[in-house]
């Protein structure tokens, strides 16, 4: 007796992620129900076969300018109010079974609010078989040539499965057949419940056409709810007690040794017929909890989960019985779920322990959506975040399936009642984001090594290996069938007749004698020639032998090269899932710049158009002040410089003017200093007294330059101060005169004479364009009351754009003083006070230096 081996899952052999890198999005599926009435209110329209619309209710205004907002959504396919079961499950269903006889696990949900359709949707009716009984019985129409016998597969309680020979088989159903006090599983034989007798007719029935005979198949179901975050087996066969009854215990969820999660101590039924999964789902279907809503008559109060569990194993080399190897026995599972619909209380009118089941389905929905949120947004930013699996059941159950163990398809069941309208929004959005989350494709199975058609050649050898002998008269069939040993017998000659009465007869026992012998020879020839066929059989097995062991040195040798290339493969997947990640965090920043892009467009265009209107309105403020000038000048001028320069000189000469205020009063203690200094030694000895330095200037210069974004101007010659009064700007250059309209008409010979300038009163870019100079005449009150005059100059350049633009330079300060007031300047003594006098006149400010202080200014 062989010992029994666990069988080995196509999953995941550490929690490590798949080495594949092809990925598959979750397909989403919609379906829209029928209107209850004809008279209900429809806010779902279907625009094509994979887009619906959805329609604001009368009396919702669902933006601020109280119009109807409508939203378009976008699926893996829309089915209408007319698809049929049979289409539904042909689409979604289908090629889930498929992959589940091809060793791929798979996971099939239905999401909506509740009285959507869900559980009509996952089950049915009489009549109209939903998904889970068609995927039963394609799978059994599928596999039902070539399942095992009962208890040859035998779940281990660990999440695998063990696998007993024949005779360990053979003793458990014994077993189960004398122990007449555990419940039997039904028999496929019994009488199905009326409600599943005619779901599925027989026109609808389908097989899978691709399936591996080589192997046995077992089948095990199991059926749990999740009911307030616990779970329970609906297939639990508890002893029931009238007297005090016991609540159902829930169960707890485990991780194998693959790393997948599975409920702890569930039962699984192992079945072999279509009806009999259907009687096991229906006594689990009894047990499941439901309740009476205000929305809905039989509104499911708990997330339901069937799951169908195949194992299969290969047949060995001869055909005949399963391989007893652990490593070539494969398990998957088809999850089929039914969630329990979204709802709000205010709606339902929900109270006690409905409102309690209301929040505990309202809050584990809610992790869904986190969990898909948080997926999402890690496989398209590039993060690592980690998903909220252990925050419900529903999620920490099918964690191994987001994490690449099977597919994933999800059906939004949809209800087009007005109601629904706030609701359905939510669950569309929800569904648009599940679309965008992509999962691995699963594995493929193990390949075995033995010749494919055992099964085929096993069974064609039983029907061809008995007639052979019987053509040849084998020693079976002397033995076993009497039948064929008179066939034999007679295919001899006939014995003449051997009754003797004469004793002189010779004739009788010549004849007799030579018929034998020909009998003798004829056994002879037979004997030769079966031996004959036995030697070329031999031969046969022997030269078949020698090509087999030939095949398999070529087998092992193209399983090392393939081996050898499989690392290749997983070398270059790997890098190949690099760059598509890299990839995808590109495009992911490349769409967010150009939105960002689109963004700063729009608003560039808004605040030119801003601009050229304010531009536009300045400009007639301007002719208008200019016409108000002309007939009040001499009354609103004062008032007019107030308010029109006041931004200007607030934002732009703030600083200067507060740092000539302070250069002022300092220059003024230092003159002071100096005839007080003076004075005592004219008095002392007469030594020639010294012009005093401004201290601050240094200083005032390295704040300039800490303070300046502007690049430095090149440095120029110090000034040169002549004897006569000539201003800077008399050179070569062509200059712009910008002499506002604003400022005062002194008649004095301190103004600056420029030849080859352009007099403005407002600079434009045509006069700009023609000159390498600018210089802005600017007036302004100083501190002892006169007015100074201040030639702000600058160089013009042209910008990238094509506009002109003038870097500041330098400050030029001229001012005037009345003769009836003489300044203390002059009292400095000797013949350098007139020279002294015009230095400190021509002198610019600490704030103004020519190299210091750089400012642009656009036209």
């Amino acid at each position: 007796m062989q010992r029994p081996g666990k069988s080995k899952t196509p999953r995941r052999p550490g929690p490590k992620k798949a080495s594949n890198t092809e990925k598959d999005p979750v397909g989403v599926y919609c379906r829209i129900r029928p209107l209850g009435t004809e008279d209900e209110e429809c806010c779902v329209e279907m625009i094509s076969s994979s887009t619906i619309q959805l329609h604001a209710p009368d009396g919702l205004k669902a933006n601020r300018n109280g119009e109807y907002k409508e939203t378009q959504y976008s699926f893996k396919k829309v089915f209408g109010i007319n698809t049929t079961q049979m289409e539904l499950f042909e689409d979604v269903a289908k090629p889930l079974v498929e992959d589940l006889i091809h060793c791929k696990n798979g996971l099939l949900f239905t999401y909506g609010v509740t009285g959507s359709g869900k559980t009509f949707t996952m089950t049915g009716s009489p009549g109209e078989g939903g998904l889970l009984p068609r995927s039963l019985d394609m799978l059994f129409n599928s596999i039902g040539p070539f399942q095992a016998k009962r208890f040859v597969f035998k779940p281990d309680e660990k999440n695998g499965m063990e696998i007993q020979n024949q005779v360990d088989a053979l003793l458990e159903r014994q077993k189960r057949d004398s122990q007449q006090s555990v419940p039997k599983t039904p028999s496929s034989r019994q009488r199905a419940d009326p409600e599943f007798a005619d779901m599925i007719s027989s026109e609808e029935a389908c097989k899978s056409e691709n399936v591996d005979e080589d192997c046995c198949f077992s089948v095990f179901v199991s059926y749990i709810e999740i009911y307030n975050n616990y779970i329970y087996d609906l297939l639990e066969d508890a002893p029931y007690d009238p007297i005090r009854p016991k609540p159902p215990q829930s169960k707890i969820l485990r991780e194998d040794q693959n790393h997948n999660m599975y409920v702890a101590g569930c039962t699984e039924v192992e079945v072999k017929s279509t009806e009999e999964a259907f009687e096991v789902f229906w006594k689990g279907q009894k047990k499941r909890r439901i309740a009476n809503t205000q929305l809905n008559r039989e509104s499911s109060r708990s997330h339901s989960v069937f799951t169908v569990k195949l194992a299969q194993a290969p047949l060995d080399a001869d055909g005949d019985h399963i391989l007893q190897d652990k490593n070539q026995v494969n398990v998957s599972q088809l999850c089929l779920v039914d969630l329990a619909g979204s709802e709000r209380t205010s709606r339902t009118k929900a109270e006690g322990s409905r409102l309690r089941e209301a929040g505990n389905i309202n809050q584990s929905l809610m992790t869904l959506r986190t969990c898909m949120e948080v997926l999402r947004e890690n496989q398209m930013c590039g993060t690592n975040k980690m998903v909220p699996y252990r925050d419900s059941k529903v999620t920490h159950l099918f964690k191994n399936y987001f994490d690449g163990e099977g597919k994933v398809r999800m059906i939004v069941c949809v209800n087009p009642n007005a109601d629904d309208y706030e609701e359905t929004m939510l669950v569309m959005r929800f569904a648009e984001m599940t679309q965008e989350v992509e999962v691995a494709r699963p594995v493929d199975r193990p390949i075995c090594f033995l010749p494919a058609g055992r099964r085929h050649r096993n069974q064609a050898f039983r029907n061809e290996f008995p007639r052979r002998l019987d053509e040849q008269g084998g020693p079976s069939a002397s033995v076993n069938d009497p039948v064929l040993l008179n066939q034999l017998i007679e295919s001899l000659p006939a014995l003449p007749p051997c009754e003797v009465v004469d004793p002189a007869d010779d004739q009788t026992l010549p004849r007799l004698i030579e018929v034998l012998e020909k009998r003798q020879r004829i056994r002879q020839m037979m004997t030769e020639e079966f031996n004959k066929t036995a030697y070329t059989l031999k031969s046969m097995l022997q030269q078949f032998d020698s090509q087999l062991n030939a095949k398999e040195t070529f087998l092992h040798d193209q399983q090392s090269k393939l081996g050898e290339k499989e690392k290749v493969i997983i070398g270059q997947r790997t890098e190949l899932e690099r760059l598509e990640k890299k990839s995808k965090t590109l495009e992911y920043k490349i769409d967010i710049l150009q939105k960002t892009t689109g963004m700063y467009e729009q608003d560039k265009r808004s605040l030119q158009q801003e601009l050229e209107t304010r531009e536009q309105r300045l400009q007639r403020e301007l002719s208008e002040r200019r016409r108000m000038e002309q007939r009040m000048q001499g009354m609103v001028t004062d008032t007019k410089l107030k308010w029109e320069k006041e931004c200007e000189r607030r934002v732009n000469a703030k600083q200067l003017e507060m740092q000539n205020k302070l250069w002022v009063k300092d220059e003024k203690l230092k003159q002071l200093k100096a005839i007080v200094t003076e004075s005592s030694n004219g008095s002392g000895g007469g030594c020639p007294t010294e012009r005093p330095e401004r201290p601050s200037r240094e200083r005032d210069r390295n704040i300039g330059q800490k303070r300046s974004a502007s690049p430095s101007p090149l440095p120029t010659a110090p000034p040169v101060h002549p004897m006569h009064r000539r201003s800077h700007s008399a050179g070569g250059e062509k200059w712009v005169d910008h002499k506002p309209s604003s400022n005062l008409d002194l008649d004095t010979v301190m103004q600056p004479i420029i030849p080859n300038a352009i007099k403005v009163s407002t600079p434009s870019e045509k006069a700009l364009s023609k000159c390498h100079k600018y210089v802005l005449r600017h007036q302004e009150l100083a501190s002892d009351g006169e007015i100074e005059t201040k030639l702000i100059k600058g160089n013009v350049f042209k910008t990238r754009g094509g506009g002109q633009a003038v870097q500041f330079t330098d400050i030029e300060t001229l001012k005037q003083e009345y003769q009836t007031a003489p300044s203390r300047k002059r009292r400095s003594g000797s013949a350098e006070g007139p020279v002294q006098m015009d230095e400190i006149e021509n002198r610019p400010p600490v704030a103004s230096s020519s190299y210091d202080y750089q400012k642009r200014r656009k036209p």
